[in-house]
């Protein structure tokens, strides 16, 4: 495992140098690419969402676009259009913006249904299907996609079925005041052009096969199919997790061991992800996200979940 944490430990040290003060942060990130996975990072404007979305993109040598979607943003603003060549005699497909290795959905929540479900197929199969032809993205492809959770005029929140094919919902949070000090002297933080690629596509590409490859012992899948049924069966929950949630943690977790330089899960890493990676799969029961010191939301119930489920020896 020497070799793949050689590489993980460049990228992050790569990604760190734009966004000062977040390591647990740039790793959760740098996971969820190695598990082909998308980010949904909800935070206040002004954190690091876009910084961290180029930044990883421009450590590895990859295509970048910003979306920044808005409420008459449509279905082909995103995914492109076939435009008529009359020299041609036939259709030809424009791509949209869609088609880069990571794509920055700034303010996902500011569109409309439609265009949101413009992205699952793409989220969820790398490809596209528009005017009875599929056009395959380009690998690795992943999403990070951000909303405000203090903003709501004028948004149309993400559906269940959207929600869930974020393999993590992550916050970036204000910095330490040690770090945003050395922001204002600028002493901390590169430009974006002063990062360069440390690693290439076929690195990236090979990480995902590893980390595919970690082993799994039968100790750690039923911790994961206890977590997984305990929000089932909670009291609290209106809606557990489902399947493709269990399944997301799984190869979530497998990405973190890689990160680590392990090629084995041990239950800690299924324990430190389930918040990122189940909390925004759960519909909080109304008599339990109402009330004042009392009120819970999907994030403190996982926790409550987390403590209570043994965790194997």
């Amino acid at each position: 495992m020497t070799l793949p944490l050689s590489l993980v430990r460049r990228l992050e040290a790569e990604v760190a140098r734009a966004l000062v003060g977040k390591p647990e942060v740039v790793r959760l990130a740098v996971a969820g690419l190695l598990a082909r996975g998308h980010l949904l990072i909800e935070d206040v404007p002004g954190v690091g969402k876009t910084t961290l979305a180029a930044a990883l993109a421009r450590s590895i040598g990859a295509g970048f676009q910003r979306i920044q979607f808005t409420s008459d943003m449509l279905p082909s603003d995103v995914l492109g259009v076939s435009i008529y060549q009359p020299e041609r005699g036939e259709f030809v497909f424009k791509p949209g913006p869609l088609f880069t290795n990571i794509v920055l959905a700034d303010e996902i929540n500011r569109t409309t249904p439609k265009t949101q479900s413009c992205l699952l197929e793409a989220m969820n199969e790398a490809q596209v299907s528009l005017d009875h032809a599929t056009h395959p993205l380009p690998r690795p492809f992943m999403v990070l996609a951000t909303q405000n959770p203090r903003e709501y005029e004028g948004t149309y929140p993400l559906p269940e079925s959207q929600l869930d094919r974020f393999l993590l919902r992550i916050r970036i949070g204000y910095p330490a005041g040690v770090d945003e000090k050395a922001l204002l002297r600028g002493a901390a933080g590169v430009p974006m052009d002063a990062l360069s690629p440390v690693l290439g596509i076929p690195d990236v590409l090979a990480l995902q096969e590893a980390a595919e490859r970690v082993r799994a012992e039968d100790s750690v899948l039923d911790y994961v199919m206890a977590l997984v049924a305990a929000t089932r069966a909670s009291p609290l929950l209106a809606l557990g997790v489902s399947p493709r949630g269990s399944l997301a943690l799984l190869r979530a977790a497998r990405a973190l061991a890689l990160v680590e330089g392990r090629d084995y899960l041990v239950p800690d890493d299924v324990k430190a992800l389930a918040v990122p990676a189940l909390a925004h799969r759960v519909v909080v029961r109304a008599a339990a996200s109402v009330g004042a010191a009392g009120a819970m939301d999907g994030e403190a119930v996982i926790r409550t979940i987390v403590q209570d489920v043994p965790v194997p020896r």
